[in-house]
């Protein structure tokens, strides 16, 4: 009875109404309802509710947001003119629908506000320069191809190449910041987000982490809508709250999917590969909202997933993404099958904005590593001829595959910037040392969290190297 009496003021509130002509699943044929934008919130006579998509000259397309059936004949009529979601400082720690309806059996979440779905990007007079670089807590990441807090950053790979681990192993070290985490799963099977919420408690970061939920088995609409209300519960935590929030699409292959599916039906002509013409601009509005603030200097760090098919990363989807962000991480499938974990193509992946971020010593490492991995790649290649090796090839041989055993990292193993840097400065020694890569590991997070000033780093370095050598007979 509520919702027929709120029907019923909306319609006598001299809002827009329109009749239903025509039924789709979820998408619905509307005649009448102006004038009306795109976006704007449409509820009809049993209550439930949708969005306009498209705006003809004869009817209006809507988009419902849930599965009850409707009839033809029946009423709709505009409630708002944007479509919005519920936002608040209460959603974090918890796992939510696209609606912002909890799933985690918690409790009801008491919202501070709403805000807009389909939100403008801040302009440029409002945001300010990068400077902070994010930390990942993987080595090969922090070192080669790091990302600053604002920046949005690109994850592409082949299916079963490890992007969900390695958003994972992201996302898990934000345990050690001040980030906040908003996770947006879309299209995924239960047994995905089982598994990502799994790895999330028994790391401990659960409770600084919104994760968004919309499974395959819900409407396409909710697929559609999963990353732009995600976005939108970041940005408050961001503009509103003053908080830097990371925030992880997982994936906008699966995003562009259900977008095509819906403008096909809703007889958009299509373009490359099917896509709608504005395959483009849906993501580089969703991405270019992440960025800093001028007002109150804090971030929005996004990093979009991208499935690439057989490794193929000059396919449509992919390089539009990769145009928008300003740079990508590419895995690779042989890489993976190497056993290096994360599978990252060190000659393909880029970051444009990331080395801002690192200190001197850092951007030493940097070159050092490019240049030591660069004589690896080389003498493996000398090796396939069967011929011996000279001193320095086997000399770069045997550092390139320290390097590659020192960049292998578990899921929940992560290693604080400071960490990472001990850690290379041990395997870049110009003496070689009889390593223990275990030894290393155990040793260095201890006294990694010891390290004050630059005397200490020292100190630090020296005992490593120490604790760090092979027992005698140990192979090198």
């Amino acid at each position: 009875m509520d919702k027929d009496k709120h029907f019923q003021r909306l319609v006598d509130a001299g809002k827009p109404v329109g009749e239903i002509i025509g039924i789709n699943s979820f998408l619905v044929q509307v005649r009448g309802l102006q004038p009306v934008s795109i976006h704007s919130l449409i509820i009809f006579e049993d209550g439930s509710q949708g969005f306009t998509t498209r705006i003809l000259e004869d009817r209006v397309l809507v988009l419902r947001l849930r599965t009850t059936p409707l009839r033809i004949g029946m009423l709709a009529v505009v409630q708002q003119e944007n479509l919005t979601v519920k936002v608040g400082k209460d959603f974090i720690g918890r796992v939510v629908t696209v609606t912002g309806e909890p799933l985690d059996g918690k409790g009801t979440i008491a919202a501070d506000a709403d805000w807009p779905i389909f939100n403008d990007a801040p302009p440029i007079y409002q945001r300010e320069l990068l400077s902070t670089q994010l930390e990942t807590g993987v080595t090969l990441v922090d070192t080669l191809f790091p990302i600053v807090r604002g920046q949005r950053l690109a994850l592409l790979g082949d299916s079963k190449s490890g992007k969900s681990t390695l958003a994972t192993q992201i996302a898990i070290n934000q345990r050690n910041t001040d980030q906040i985490v908003v996770y947006v799963l879309i299209a995924k099977r239960r047994s995905d987000v089982d598994m990502l919420l799994n790895r999330l408690s028994e790391a401990g970061v659960l409770d600084k982490t919104i994760i968004m939920v919309s499974t395959i088995f819900e409407s396409l609409v909710t697929s559609y809508l999963a990353p732009y209300a995600g976005c939108a519960l970041a940005e408050y935590l961001w503009q509103t709250l003053g908080q830097d929030v990371l925030i992880i699409y997982d994936d906008l292959t699966t995003h562009a999917h259900a977008y095509r599916e819906i403008s096909l039906l809703s007889g958009v002509s299509p373009g490359r590969d099917s896509y709608p013409g504005d395959i483009f601009h849906a993501h580089s509005s969703l991405l270019e909202r992440a960025g800093k603030l001028a007002a109150n200097h804090k971030c929005l760090t996004a990093i979009p997933v991208v499935l690439t098919e057989g490794g193929d990363i000059s396919t449509y989807l992919p390089t539009n993404i990769m145009s928008i962000a300003d740079g990508q991480w590419i895995l690779d499938m042989e890489i993976f099958r190497s056993g290096r974990r994360p599978a990252i193509d060190v000659g393909l992946s880029v970051t444009r904005v990331g080395g801002v971020g690192q200190n001197t010593r850092q951007k030493a490492q940097n070159a050092a590593v490019f240049k030591t991995l660069t004589e690896f790649s080389r003498a493996q290649e000398f090796a396939h001829f069967g011929g011996e090796m000279s001193s320095a090839t086997a000399k770069a041989t045997a550092l390139g595959q320290k390097l590659n055993q020192l960049f292998t990292q578990a899921p929940g193993e992560t290693y604080s910037l400071m960490a990472q840097q001990l850690m290379l400065d041990v395997v870049l020694d110009p003496v070689p040392l009889n390593l223990n890569l275990t030894n290393l590991r155990r040793s260095v997070v201890e006294a990694a969290a010891q390290i004050k000033s630059e005397d200490d780093y020292e100190e630090a370095l020296a005992s490593l190297k120490i604790k760090a050598a092979a027992p005698a007979g140990e192979p090198k």
